[in-house]
């Protein structure tokens, strides 16, 4: 920069001043002004990605500017939330999260390269996604009690599909398993999809997934829903019964998607990007979208900064006694 260049500089930041405004809080009162990278830890099509192509579609609308979707899949969503962690603090790299990437990671990975808490502001959070137990259709039991003597009485033939360590229907059917008592033969898929087909094939026993990927499937008869692990029924599969209704009380299990910024994102950043956000799960055809998936829209105190980070901590510590750590 030449003489004049940094005299230019320096007289700004000199107005800033006399403003009582920091660069930081200038640039974060004009924000944003160009587009937004919103990165998504796994592959196009999942629950994950749905939900957040659906909010942020909205909230690009209220924030004047393009959200750019950006898939980067590998390690259970750790490769792409690392890259987000090392990202620049302006508001316009995020990231959407959930319980895998900011929560079971944390004891999965013993020298994961960043921590949940640590390197991340929590922005807000977008739908709750229930987990059901699933099984194929021509599973023995007709229902959850059944179900649980098949598998106890069964467990070294038994096995159970998952997409992959770390992921979603990974760590919930490790919490089932281990308020179960038994360890099924573990069948490890890339990603969710495949996993859904060997259920439907009929290749796998059973498998804990993420509502957002299994209502079609309920609904068509080819596969079978046992329960939901939430409190209440979901809306979009009355029929199937609570874990607590069907007998397992013990095993609740409820995915969450979020959006989380790099630390140090200024607070006035977080809180347009949270307003748009909030604004989203207010508007209809969002609501509607998501409620057709099965998830759960976030009651208006949960939507917060402040609630999320204090569910991050919370889901943190519900894992970490059931997640084993791998090498």
């Amino acid at each position: 920069m030449n003489r004049y260049g940094r005299l230019l500089a320096s007289g700004f930041v000199a107005v800033l001043a006399g403003l009582g405004l920091s660069s930081s809080q200038a640039l974060a009162q004009n924000y944003p002004t160009r587009n937004i990278t919103m990165i998504v830890p796994f592959a196009a099509g999942g629950p994950t990605d749905v939900i957040a192509r659906i909010v942020t579609g909205h909230m690009a609308q209220t924030l004047g500017q393009t959200i750019i979707i950006e898939n980067v899949v590998g390690a259970g969503g750790t490769t792409a939330t690392t890259r987000a962690a090392k990202a620049a603090n302006d508001g316009y790299t995020l990231i959407t999260g959930h319980m895998g990437t900011h929560a079971a990671s944390v004891p999965l990975y013993p020298k994961l390269a960043y921590h949940p808490e640590k390197d991340f502001e929590p922005v807000g959070l977008l739908a709750g996604t229930p987990i059901l137990i699933l099984a194929r259709k021509d599973l023995p039991p007709k229902d959850l009690k059944e179900f649980i003597a098949y598998v106890k009485a069964n467990e070294t033939k038994v096995n159970a599909a998952h997409a992959g360590i770390g992921s979603v229907s990974n760590v919930s059917c490790e919490l089932l398993n281990s308020v179960l008592g038994v360890k099924p033969i573990g069948v490890p898929f890339n990603g969710t999809g495949p996993a859904m087909n060997a259920l439907v094939a009929g290749q796998v026993d059973y498998m804990c997934d993420q509502i957002v990927n299994a209502v079609p499937q309920i609904n068509g008869g080819t596969i079978k829903a046992y329960a939901v692990a939430t409190p209440e029924r979901n809306p979009s599969l009355p029929n199937v019964p609570t874990t607590a209704e069907a007998g397992l009380p013990a095993f609740q299990a409820q995915a969450w998607n979020a959006i989380f910024a790099p630390k140090g994102t200024p607070p006035d950043v977080i809180a347009k990007l949270n307003a748009a956000i909030v604004k989203a799960l207010e508007d209809e055809t969002v609501r509607k979208r998501l409620i057709e998936l099965g998830s759960v829209i976030p009651a208006p105190a949960d939507r917060t900064p402040a609630a999320l980070g204090t569910l991050v901590k919370s889901e943190i510590a519900k894992w970490t006694p059931v997640v084993k750590p791998v090498n």
